[in-house]
């Protein structure tokens, strides 16, 4: 199923985690609807102004798959409302900032970012359909805790 001109349901819910694990990852109508949203407001404008793939690294993900995975169960990937994903060859950085700039986004989270390395960690970026907060963050780990810290 096609949900933007770029971007398809089974690369926003494709899980190796999850078939591993045997769990179900099957979004419901609602989650199908946050993900076409997701598309239409973060993923595809990415795509269309950098014009090179957008990788997804994570997209819809089961409460059950994400507690097993070690996320929390009220993420936003539960309900579809969120991606991690990268741009091969541009810094992630430049590619948040430029959401932050250009979009109406929920969260733009530089995940396990280093500024010394710019190709590290991943975009998180989600959007809500009932309002954005438009917290831009970075998380970093410190003392073995996730730790999320304001970006400007």
């Amino acid at each position: 199923m096609l949900l933007s001109p770029n971007f398809t349901l089974d690369e926003l819910t494709k899980s190796q985690e999850a078939i591993r694990l045997g769990i179900d990852n099957e979004p419901s109508d609602e989650h199908i609807t946050n993900l076409i949203l997701l598309c239409k407001n973060i993923l595809q404008p990415v795509r269309d102004h950098f014009k090179l793939p957008v990788s997804i690294s994570s997209g819809y993900r089961s409460a059950k798959l994400c507690e097993a995975i070690g996320s929390s169960s009220k993420s936003q990937h539960t309900k579809g409302q969120a991606a991690d994903f990268e741009i091969f060859g541009i810094h992630n950085r430049d590619v948040s900032d430029w959401i932050v700039q250009n979009l109406d986004y929920d969260q733009c989270i530089l995940e396990f970012w280093t500024p010394n390395d710019p190709n590290s960690g991943w975009i998180h970026c989600s959007y809500n359909d009932e309002g954005n907060r438009k917290e831009y963050l970075r998380a970093s780990k410190f003392l073995g805790r996730i730790v999320y810290s304001p970006l400007q």
